[in-house]
């Protein structure tokens, strides 16, 4: 009976991973309640401060955020969103490959790029491609805190302020619902007066300024896309832990299928060994 001893070997190795990814799935379910509210209750205050920007924007056509402005620049940015760990299905791989088909379409027009890694995930793929990354931030936990976010961004903020950078994209995981997560490559920088005007809500508003319009637009704009890249973090976190449910829900069951074939395999291998072991009996006496 070798061979049944080791069939009971391997059902109860999958009878322990079943165990770890149920336990991970009800795990991502849990964390997925909370991350699924906290990117929702970013919404309305991204929405604002659009609204308010767009206001703004209209309101003051004389002046022009260095955001709004295009340059020549042959060098595009990227922020990059990705999770710190796997076991999350296609997620990372999706989004990534957007990012590198961008990436291919820029070389092909003979423009460089450089990444900004927000991910475990993302950093050690951009290094492995080669890509230029010139900051990243890992470990962010399953709570995004918007000041270990500003620091990296804020160096491609900065290279497009100084006309390095012709453009910044941000790539991230949209949350769409809890069975279907889309990779999103959208434009971040220049900020477009189209996109700003459609939070405006129709109305022309008048504003007091303290100290003046540029320094209340000024910090305004830096807050309204640390607040984009902040909802994009927030949505590729809930968009992980759908995509872990998902997957540890199809690895259980997976092995529960593969622990009642090697049940029906090893329940055969006995009768075959009982069979044959009547079958010498009988014989024997029969010889007798």
């Amino acid at each position: 009976m070798a061979a049944g001893k080791e069939i009971r070997g391997k059902i109860k190795s999958v009878e322990n991973t079943k165990k770890i990814t149920k336990a991970m799935e009800m795990v991502a379910a849990s964390k997925m309640r909370k991350a699924q509210d906290r990117m929702r209750s970013a919404r309305p205050y991204s929405e604002k401060v659009r609204q308010i920007v767009g206001n703004l924007s209209k309101a003051n056509p004389e002046y022009t955020h260095p955001f709004m402005e295009r340059n020549d620049a042959k060098t595009a940015g990227f922020v990059v969103v990705t999770t710190d760990k796997g076991l999350c299905g296609g997620l990372n791989t999706n989004v990534l490959r957007a990012v590198t088909n961008q990436l291919k379409e820029l070389q092909g027009q003979g423009q460089g790029a450089e990444v900004v890694a927000i991910g475990n995930k993302g950093l050690g793929f951009m290094n492995r491609v080669g890509a230029k990354v010139v900051s990243s931030v890992t470990s962010l936990g399953d709570t995004p805190h918007l000041e270990k976010l500003i620091g990296p961004v804020k160096v491609l903020l900065d290279a497009y302020t100084e006309g390095r950078i012709n453009a910044v994209y941000l790539c991230y995981t949209k949350f769409i619902n809890t069975m279907k997560q889309e990779a999103v490559v959208e434009q971040l920088l220049p900020l477009s007066s189209t996109e700003l005007q459609s939070g405006a809500g129709g109305r022309d508003w008048d504003y007091i300024y303290e100290p003046d319009a540029p320094a209340v637009i000024d910090e305004l704009l830096l807050r309204y896309v640390e607040a984009l890249v902040y909802q994009a973090v927030a949505e590729n976190m809930a968009s992980e832990q759908s995509a872990r449910m998902v997957a540890m829900k199809a690895a259980t069951d997976n092995a529960g299928n593969v622990i009642s074939e090697l049940k029906l395999v090893y329940n055969k291998t006995r009768q075959a060994g009982i069979t044959k072991e009547l079958s010498e009996i009988v014989a024997g006496a029969a010889a007798v």
